[in-house]
């Protein structure tokens, strides 16, 4: 039967069969097991944090499938509203056309139009990660049905007094508009601190260093600590704004630190956070100096008109030439920045809505009493601290791209939210309506995502993508697999709106992995060059080998260190199981596979059902990492290179039957990991194909059963007593033996001495009692072994040894590491090389010094 290795190009078509099968859809039978896929955002390409995280869940989603649940694998895309605007905006202003010139309607259309390439691109992409989703449900955050879903919960917030709308002082992005805190990232910047003199109405100055010193014509107040000595005096005096000439009162505030800068600060409660709060304790009216667009108006003088941060060396140009600047020094300190456009932040004060923190209160409570668990379960303490410190959540963007507000004013000033676009006031029957221009934050969908998905918010409406029961059989869904970089942007926001608006945590499970680094622990960015882009290694290596790759590295709480050995190193893990498959079935052919007992075979099932359990255990336990390796283990470990290797002393047709029998239930367990390559292998050795017979996706995935642990013991002596003949083979020059004896507290029976005699080309391996005089032995924890020196110049081989010990030792001081002039000049990745090495060398000696012992010991019994 021709066999020809695992051709790439069949994942597609694998996929492809399995797809329009309805292989990945809901099934009918079974206990529900719902997770909801992350909706990547209609922005572009799948990156490797994306394929880590569908990875996961896909292992997840196939593993359980195969288990006899009834898996709902939901499938998404996310709207993305700050990005997406900004990319078709982008494209727009490429062609010379700004969005306002075309109006909201034509501009929200061009996105749609975005949308509907972008979208069926990133879905061809997802494919390419061979993921079972449920694909006849993919939803949209913009879809019809989730936009009404999202309307109703904002008008049960709104009607709980959960979203109020009001002046708030916000993050502000001078081309986004209003952020939400977490969504501002912030960055170290080399800037400057600008020492301004103020002019004090009794006479003298007072000096005050500010690192926005375009701010200062917005300065309400200047602060002092109340119990600093040096400025109690000036309390309740007045301080004469520089230029503009305005006065401000002295205030004192314990809010001041006396060890930054002079001690004397600036109170411009319209621009920043905490000035913000200290105006409203001591009543001071806040003082707007620029736009939303952060252009200066008439307060700032003749450089209104200006972009504030543009316009800073020429106000400090003017400051400086009238005698109101110090001095200016060097200051790093930390600069908020927009997380789509890094534009800087500007704190604000700008009218909101905002979902009261009050809405999270359930959500807090619930998880602290332990109804839902975080993986690894040190995430838990973080979203408590977190939450605990939670602000009102500004939801309104200045934005044309998203949920519109669903709130309506009409021309007699009457404002109400309604779910569906009204005709009329309701209160006053008028006509003429007007709806909030702002849009939703992106996450205020995203929150909803657990349920919505599933027909919530949507009664009356076409079940074309779910059913009546959806809500009720996967709500609450079983896990929650991300990455831990959007706990707070998201996770947090489903667990306080699944809880508030169902009265339950949206999950069970909460499983946050790591980011994925390149080999040396850097962060992968375009700059640096070390991208590893899923998709081309897709193309090269193959989507299995990426999948167990990343699995394989997927340890609780670290982050991966990904390189494109790792990715090899699952890619020759393919090639191993496919010569395993090549042997198993030209033996198969050879000498048939009649069913019988076999001591090789009832092995081989005995350490399978001990992997399954552990690969069961790691996987319920969400220990990727564990399941990959074990399963890695056992087929290369031991199937590949023990089991098969003692066919060569074992040729019945019942043993061929049986380790194939343990072959296809361990291709079973690998499927969740590697669907393509172990359908490929599996079809193979069934004797059939995927065009003709049904996937092993459908096959049940193994069960642990009892295990015989005596005969466990009996395999791990041979495999002890193999390789310790070997190895003293191998010191003795010797290729064949005439004869071995062997030391155990075992009972190895005939059987068991013929494996090892056969894989060791010893002519006779006898069970002994004791050592026998004048013999070379090797003492393991199940086995002793002994091979007899007659006639073996003990000498001549010591003298070969400690030879290659006098080599080593020349090689060692060659390395030069002792000298410490040459440590200090030398590069640090030519000292890492020699440092390796110097270790290689430490350990081949450690080795010969211990065959050495060996040999003195037979010596002396010898003689």
């Amino acid at each position: 039967m021709d066999f020809p290795p695992f051709d790439l190009r069949l994942e597609k078509r694998y996929y492809q069969l399995c797809k329009e099968r309805g292989y990945f859809e809901v099934g009918a039978q079974g206990q529900p097991f719902a997770l909801m896929m992350p909706p990547p955002n209609i922005t572009g390409r799948l990156h490797i944090g994306h394929a880590l995280t569908l990875s996961l869940q896909d292992i997840l989603a196939r593993y359980k499938r195969m288990d006899g649940y009834r898996v709902l694998y939901q499938p998404g895309l996310d709207h993305a509203g700050i990005a997406t605007q900004n990319v078709v905006e982008k494209q727009l202003l490429a062609q010379g056309v700004r969005k306002e010139q075309i109006g909201r309607e034509a501009f929200v259309q061009k996105v749609w139009e975005w949308k509907q390439a972008c979208a069926h691109q990133i879905g061809a992409q997802m494919q390419e990660l061979g993921l079972s989703c449920a694909w006849s449900r993919l939803r949209f955050t913009m879809d019809t049905g989730l936009q009404r879903a999202v309307r109703v919960a904002f008008k049960e917030w709104y009607e709980r007094g959960l979203i109020v709308q009001d002046f708030y002082m916000v993050n502000w992005c001078t081309k986004d508009g209003a952020l939400a805190d977490i969504e501002v990232e912030y960055a170290q910047e080399e800037g400057k601190l600008y020492y301004l003199r103020y002019g004090l109405e009794r006479g003298g100055v007072v000096v005050v260093a500010t690192t926005r010193p375009e701010t200062f014509f917005g300065d309400v107040a200047l602060m002092v600590h109340p119990e600093d000595s040096r400025y109690q005096h000036l309390i309740g005096q007045r301080a004469i704004l520089p230029l503009s000439g305005r006065s401000i009162p002295i205030i004192g505030d314990a809010y001041v630190d006396p060890n930054f800068g002079t001690g004397c600060v600036k109170v411009t409660s319209a621009h920043d956070f905490n000035d913000y709060e200290v105006g409203k304790r001591h009543h001071l009216e806040p003082l707007v100096i620029f736009d939303t667009h952060g252009i200066l108006n008439t307060h700032a003088l003749e450089f209104a008109g200006q972009e504030r941060l543009k316009a800073r060396p020429a106000i400090v140009e003017v400051l400086q030439a009238q005698g109101f600047i110090e001095k200016i020094e060097a200051h790093t300190h930390q600069v908020g920045k927009c997380y789509r456009c890094n534009n800087t932040i500007e704190p604000y004060i700008s009218k909101q809505w905002f979902v009261k923190k009050e809405v999270a209160q359930g959500a807090i409570e619930k998880v602290k009493a332990g109804l839902a668990q975080f993986f690894p379960s040190t995430w838990r303490n973080n979203y408590n601290a977190w939450m605990e410190q939670l602000r009102d959540w500004c939801i309104s963007r200045q934005l044309w791209w998203g949920h519109r507000i669903p709130v309506f004013t009409c021309a007699n000033h009457h404002q109400f939210v309604s779910i569906d676009d009204p005709t009329h006031c309701p209160q006053c029957g008028n006509l003429h309506l007007s709806q909030d221009p702002d849009v939703l934050d992106t996450w205020f969908s995203s929150a909803l995502w657990p349920f919505s998905t599933l027909g919530w918010g949507q009664e009356g409406m076409p079940e074309e993508l779910f059913s009546a029961r959806d809500l009720q059989d996967f709500y609450p869904n079983s896990v929650l697999v991300t990455g831990f970089d959007i706990l707070f942007f998201w996770v947090a926001r489903m667990l306080l709106a699944g809880e508030s608006l169902l009265g339950a945590l949206p999950f069970k499970d909460i499983y946050l992995h790591a980011l994925v680094r390149d080999e040396k622990g850097e962060k992968m960015s375009k700059s640096k060059g070390n991208v590893l882009d899923p998709l081309e290694i897709i193309a090269k290596d193959g989507v299995d080998s990426l999948r167990f790759a990343l699995a394989m590295l997927s340890v609780q709480g670290r982050d991966l260190l990904l390189s494109k050995e790792s990715i090899e190193q699952a890619r020759h893990f393919t090639h191993k199981l496919y010569n395993a498959t090549l042997l198993l079935s030209k033996r198969a052919q050879e000498l048939g596979t009649q069913a019988g007992e076999s001591m090789l075979g009832a092995y081989a099932r005995s350490r399978l059902h001990a992997t399954t359990k552990e690969v069961r255990q790691a996987l319920e336990s969400y220990r990727f990492n564990d399941a990959a390796r074990l399963l890695y283990r056992f087929l290369w470990g031991e199937f590949c290179d023990w089991m098969l290797e003692f066919l060569k002393a074992d040729q019945q047709s019942a043993t061929i039957h049986a380790l194939i029998a343990v072959f296809k239930d361990a291709l079973k367990l690998l499927h969740p990991f590697m669907p393509f390559v172990s359908e490929y292998l599996y079809h193979h050795l069934e004797g059939t194909s995927l065009e003709n017979a049904p996937s092993i996706m459908l096959a049940p995935y193994p069960k642990n059963t009892e295990r015989d642990l005596e005969l466990e013991k009996v395999f791990e002596a041979i495999k002890e007593g193999c390789t310790a003949f070997r190895r003293l083979k191998v010191l003795l020059g010797i290729a064949r033996l005439p004869k071995g004896f062997i030391q155990s507290p075992l009972s190895l029976d005939s059987q068991a001495l013929g494996f090892i005699a056969k894989l060791t080309k010893i002519d006779c391996v006898a069970m002994v009692q004791n050592k026998p005089q004048g013999a070379l032995s090797d003492v393991g924890q199940w086995v002793s072994v002994h091979v007899s020196l007659k006639g073996v110049d003990v000498r001549a081989l010591q003298e070969r040894l400690k030879a290659q010990l006098g080599k080593l030792e020349k090689e060692k001081a060659k390395l030069n590491l002792d000298n410490p002039q040459f440590l200090a000049k030398a590069p640090q990745a030519l000292l890492e090389n020699l440092r390796a090495r110097a270790q290689e060398i430490a350990q081949k000696e450690s080795q010969i010094q211990n065959e050495l012992t060996l040999l003195e010991s037979a010596k002396d019994d010898h003689v």
